[in-house]
């Protein structure tokens, strides 16, 4: 296998408790690629990506993470999984009591930051890497629904993860914000990252062209890009 596939599933089958939601899946990414995860509620986009951060156990067939073999893989394993993963989720999931800063810090803290000045370093890089370096002050409710998707991608940022996971990151935005944070998050896959975007909205197909990997009756299709753009 290349040193660059940073995520392979070979023939997986996948439950979400004892129901097969998807069955037979195979798809692999290399680092610095974007590719889309589409279908209909309730096809196993949700359930596949649970299953690439080890929050669903992998039955069988084969696949590995950025480096960690996902079938059997042990408890203490997975927080060192996750820190090769960022999240971000369509509901922003910011903790609305504390400033942008403090979401950031509360999860660097989580995750075994120790040392303040470093911290702060890395707080301010990536706030400038999704635009936000002057709004490290404001609380959540001060944002506008595109700020806090940004501030969501800081934080999926702040472990300078190989690979980002995200859950319809543009559910909640109307079309050109949609679009603004499409384009941090190809730039970020340009960047060396897997982004791996689950999503429904169509249209972003042809102005960002990437593969596509369809949940559908039972199965995930891969489809090529889209030249039309």
């Amino acid at each position: 296998m290349p040193l660059d596939t940073i995520i392979e599933l070979d023939n997986v089958s996948i439950f979400q408790k004892d129901i097969l939601v998807l069955s037979g899946v195979s798809l692999h990414m290399e680092r610095g690629e974007f590719c889309y995860l589409i279908g209909r509620t309730g096809t196993g986009k949700s359930s596949l990506m649970k299953v690439l951060y080890a929050d669903l156990p992998m039955v069988d067939g084969s696949g590995q993470v950025a480096g960690y073999q996902l079938k059997g893989i042990r408890e203490n394993q997975i927080p060192f999984l996750r820190r090769k993963i960022g999240i971000v989720f369509q509901d922003f999931q910011l903790l609305t009591d504390r400033s942008v800063k403090d979401n950031l810090l509360f999860v660097m803290k989580a995750t075994g930051w120790r040392d303040g000045i470093a911290m702060e370093e890395r707080m301010n890089e990536v706030l400038e890497k999704v635009g936000l370096q002057t709004k490290g002050f404001k609380m959540p409710h001060q944002l506008s629904g595109g700020e806090q998707q940004r501030v969501v991608v800081a934080r999926a940022l702040v472990n300078d993860p190989d690979i980002i996971l995200a859950d319809e990151p543009t559910g909640n935005l109307d079309p050109e914000t949609s679009e603004g944070i499409m384009e941090l998050l190809v730039d970020i896959s340009k960047a060396g990252r897997a982004v791996l975007m689950a999503t429904h909205d169509y249209s972003l197909f042809q102005k960002f062209p990437a593969r596509i990997f369809r949940c559908e009756a039972g199965r995930v299709i891969e489809e090529p890009a889209d030249k039309t753009s």
